[in-house]
């Protein structure tokens, strides 16, 4: 592919934006822990001597599992006195600075920037300890301009960042329709155009965009200005599943404070547990949560359609982020990877076993 050197430039400096120039956009924000949910039980303790612990995760239906689990209070019910603070981020990159400066020590995140992470530190900085989401991506039109898949040859379609996951799988997608796209500039058969998940719809409804390949609730905030949803990309799939949010760890904080990492964990299998026996109850959690950190609840026509397209799991299906980071490659924005040592779902393993649940599997990609 051209400009492949570039490119990998490109997708370097999209890794390493420092925090404070992503904080000016509004990300890094902080979330709003100060309610009764986050009260510590009498006669609780701190684990391992911690005062706290700090969580990272997004404000999107796809990192459902800490909205719910910051609403309801899972994490903070375990850990105890270690007080649970979080940040909320807008994009991958922001979280994996903040990672790596140690303003949080675990975080919810989707798997191209987990995977960049990795690799530019050359497997030093994180681990992938669980999974939490699957789904939740389709690739929405305007029906007036597109009316089937070869509809797309000469549009203008919309991704969220240059390298972020849903680009990668878009720009993958392309060249298995054997059009042709430059990575780094977006121009080509198709001209993908990057912009961000807030003002997507905008941009839709002015017609600068005539469609969008998106994660929820973007794709259904879409819908609701009458786009149509033309490909789900669990459709893509082998059993339509394919990771969309892990959860990761600093591997510092991870060998010093096992039984922190533990607690959280064990908050995340329950919670996942609680979504999945109580789906409309969680929705609602979620869109609180959002509402508390937005000041802006998700309408029914939103929320509905972009929480069922979700599968919540405890699995971080291991094999599927390794198809993604081949995507990345062929796209020609990722030097082959060496993701052996990525995961090291040891705690997690240990949790399922606790509650009776099925192991999960690295892929052969877990730490030695």
């Amino acid at each position: 592919m051209p400009a492949t050197s570039s490119l990998r430039r490109a997708f370097a400096v999209i890794a390493a934006l420092p925090l404070l120039t992503l904080a000016a956009c509004g990300y890094g924000s902080q979330a709003d822990d100060d309610t009764s949910t986050q009260k510590v039980a009498a006669g609780a303790e701190k684990i391992d001597g911690l005062d706290s612990v700090k969580i990272g995760y997004f404000g999107n239906l796809t990192h459902g599992t800490a909205l719910v689990g910051v609403n309801k209070g899972y994490f903070q019910k375990a850990l105890g006195a270690t007080k649970a603070e979080y940040q909320t981020f807008n994009a991958g990159p922001s979280e994996i600075e903040a990672l790596n400066s140690k303003s949080i020590d675990i975080g919810w995140i989707g798997p191209s920037p987990a995977i960049n992470g990795y690799t530019k530190s050359a497997g030093k900085n994180l681990r992938i300890i669980g999974g939490s989401a699957s789904g939740g991506v389709k690739l929405v039109v305007n029906p007036d301009k597109i009316k089937s898949l070869k509809d797309v040859r000469g549009k203008k379609i919309a991704t969220p960042q240059l390298g972020n996951t849903q680009d990668v799988a878009f720009l993958n997608w392309i060249a298995e329709q054997g059009w042709k796209v430059d990575a780094e500039s977006g121009k080509g058969d198709v001209s993908v155009i990057r912009t961000d998940n807030k003002v997507t719809p905008d941009a839709y409804k002015a017609g600068s965009i005539d469609g969008a390949w998106v994660p929820e609730p973007t794709a259904s905030k879409l819908v609701s200005e009458g786009a149509k949803v033309l490909l789900d990309e669990a459709d893509l799939w082998p059993d339509k599943k394919f990771v969309i949010t892990n959860i990761i760890v600093r591997q510092d904080f991870l060998k010093e404070h096992p039984k922190a990492v533990e607690a959280v964990l064990k908050a995340s299998v329950e919670i996942n547990k609680y979504i999945n026996a109580n789906p409309d109850a969680a929705k609602a959690a979620a869109n609180a949560q959002l509402k508390a950190e937005t000041g802006k609840a998700l309408p029914a026509e939103v929320l509905d359609p972009a929480w069922k397209s979700i599968q919540f799991t405890d699995d971080p299906l291991a094999s599927t982020l390794n198809t993604e980071a081949q995507h990345a490659v062929k796209a020609g924005l990722l030097e082959d990877p060496l993701l052996k040592g990525i995961y090291d779902l040891t705690l997690l393993n240990k949790v399922l076993q606790a509650e009776g649940e099925s192991t999960v599997s690295d892929a052969g990609l877990g730490a030695e």
